[in-house]
């Protein structure tokens, strides 16, 4: 009788296979302690157990593509829209945003701070010859820094090695290269924000319209991937865009401070789905 009710206690207490899903997500949502927050409310609420996979975004989307996860939680919108006219994500929803942030030595010795855009701030580290930590691991932030060094009609590449340096790091382990040689880093506000090893250096540039930054989250396609999850993938993504999970995450701070903005129930949200 003691084996039987041992069994019955562990197969009400231990997740499933239909209850357990595979996320592929960004290491800022990560980073930021945000799962550790909002995990335990989707399992009480829905029964699903999340194990996240965090990468940079570019790793998770070829991860979802191989089915190697049921959803994907990113931010690099170009590439979810070619992975959802590809045919591996059910369709894509704004989830949350926040903004990147440029953060330096309390000094500046490029004298960011003055920038009156994003451009020159790029020109000025250039020009000063000051290093400049950039992930170089094909994530969400990094895509955006790429984009940003192009808009101002800069090739970091041409000073690689020497004041352009490519940790091919997540962005804590970057930051933590930054700060420890006085560099510039572009970073979320939100991992920024949860970092804890700042030392010297703070936020220098903030605020322009180029460093806003959009999450989205994608359920992958059961006709691409026969093998996801696509039961508890829905109830994972439908959570988070319900009013409960948007108010969860309008609810999460640290230090104080929202790191993320719920923006699913936008009227004028910007979703694409594949018909």
């Amino acid at each position: 009788m003691k084996h039987f009710i041992l069994f019955v206690a562990l197969a009400f207490s231990t997740p499933t296979l239909a209850d357990t899903i595979i996320v592929q997500s960004t290491t800022s949502t990560q980073n930021s302690g945000l799962y550790d927050y909002l995990l335990p409310m989707l399992k009480k609420d829905t029964g699903v157990q999340v194990n996240i996979v965090a990468v940079g975004t570019g790793q998770a989307i070829n991860n979802a593509m191989r089915c190697d996860g049921d959803v994907l939680l990113v931010h690099a919108r170009p590439d979810e829209e070619t992975f959802i006219a590809g045919g591996y994500g059910k369709y894509r929803r704004d989830l949350m945003y926040n903004d990147l942030v440029i953060i330096g030595p309390k000094d500046d010795p490029a004298k960011v701070a003055g920038a009156l855009n994003v451009n020159e701030v790029l020109q000025r580290i250039m020009q000063a010859g000051v290093k400049f930590a950039s992930r170089g691991d094909d994530s969400g932030t990094h895509k955006k820094e790429r984009l940003l060094w192009q808009a101002a009609a800069i090739d970091p590449d041409a000073g690689s090695g020497q004041w352009y340096l490519e940790t091919g790091s997540g962005m804590g382990a970057t930051l933590n290269t930054g700060v420890s040689l006085g560099a510039y880093v572009l970073t979320d506000r939100a991992t920024w924000i949860a970092f804890a090893n700042k030392q010297d250096s703070t936020i220098l540039f903030e605020g322009a319209p180029p460093l806003f930054n959009q999450y989205g989250v994608i359920p992958v396609s059961e006709k691409r991937c026969p093998n996801v999850n696509h039961e508890a993938a829905e109830k994972f993504a439908q959570w988070l865009l319900s009013e409960t999970g948007q108010a969860a995450i309008a609810a999460y701070q640290v230090e104080g401070k929202q790191l993320f903005f719920p923006n699913a129930n936008v009227r004028l949200n910007s979703s694409i789905e594949l018909k």
